[in-house]
């Protein structure tokens, strides 16, 4: 599969800040790619730098396998920023015409956009109400359809399911993987690592201004588990110890443990074979992304403090 954006070692600094700092990273066509990391990691300058709001100070960025203008390129991307960019006095359908005329639609081709975008989530009555009438999910859905009505190469979702019910989050993921199905490339920007777990194909951890983490969920989830297994038994054997593995939990007839060095996960189902113990389940317990996470940006902040200059 060819990328669609590739991001080879870019640098961005402020004074003596490296918001950005020797950066790369490629986006597959059609793909759902997390772009993740703690408040001031550098992910707003990135996606300024990606839409051409920043330049970079070095480094280069290839859109759709061509160096990347902003000029050009600009016009085939959809950005929506987790601030709203909405006019709170205009009403509603004539701000959806005006900015999709921006996109570079015709006033004809916008319109039927905009219906389509209106009865599809459930929004053709809001067409005169204004955006200062309308509650923070009702914003948020007007802000996703303003986003994608011109049907962009790259899509920039930063916290697109902020103020949305249930219902709603679930219709907008709905179209987020249609649209990726129907060839746009999508980088979703979150805080809650559930949905990236559920939504993304492949992310990246930048924080301080560096990449710190890139590959797909799996991969990554991959990398860092702890051979850590799940087994539900029909009884409890009179015997538990085993040298390869160590009980971190026990609850009624089911155990967490942890595979010592040099074992295998067969070495503990013969453990409990041997004793004619019925196993009614044995699972492997990968970590989330959100302990991830957490743990390697803990784990950045303590190398930092640990090099900080004595005064």
């Amino acid at each position: 599969m060819s990328n669609m954006l590739e991001l080879h070692n870019l640098k961005k600094y402020f004074a003596t800040q490296k918001a950005v700092d020797d950066i790369s990273f490629n986006l597959a066509k059609g793909s759902i790619f997390g772009l993740l990391g703690p408040n001031g990691a550098g992910k707003t300058t990135l996606i300024r730098m990606i839409t051409g709001i920043f330049y970079p100070d070095a480094g280069d960025i290839t859109f759709d396998g061509q160096k990347f203008s902003p000029l050009n390129d600009a016009i085939k991307i959809g950005y929506m920023p987790e601030e709203r960019g909405l006019y709170k006095k205009m009403k509603i359908g004539d701000q959806a015409l005006y900015l999709a005329q921006l996109k570079g639609l015709s006033r004809a081709e916008a319109m039927e956009k905009i219906k389509f975008w209106f009865k599809r989530l459930e929004m053709e009555s809001w067409w005169n109400k204004k955006v200062e009438d309308l509650s923070k999910g009702m914003s948020q859905k007007l802000q996703f359809v303003i986003t994608v009505l011109h049907e962009p190469k790259l899509i920039i979702l930063d916290e697109p399911f902020s103020g949305l019910d249930p219902v709603n989050a679930n219709l907008i993921k709905d179209e987020i993987y249609g649209l990726a199905q129907r060839g746009s490339t999508i980088i979703f920007s979150t805080h809650r690592m559930e949905q990236v777990e559920e939504i993304c194909d492949h992310i990246v951890l930048v924080n301080l201004g560096k990449k710190i983490l890139d590959g797909t969920v799996q991969e990554v989830k991959q990398q860092f588990k702890e051979n850590k297994f799940r087994i539900k038994l029909k009884q409890m054997p009179a015997n538990i110890a085993s040298p390869s593995f160590v009980v971190d939990d026990q609850q009624a007839n089911a155990l967490t443990v942890r595979i010592n060095e040099g074992f295998g996960s067969n070495d503990v189902l013969q453990h409990f074979l041997q004793q004619q113990v019925t196993i009614e389940a044995f699972n492997e317990i990968l970590p989330s992304l959100n302990e991830i996470f957490i743990s390697l940006v803990e784990g950045t902040k303590a190398k930092t403090r640990a090099f900080q200059p004595v005064e």
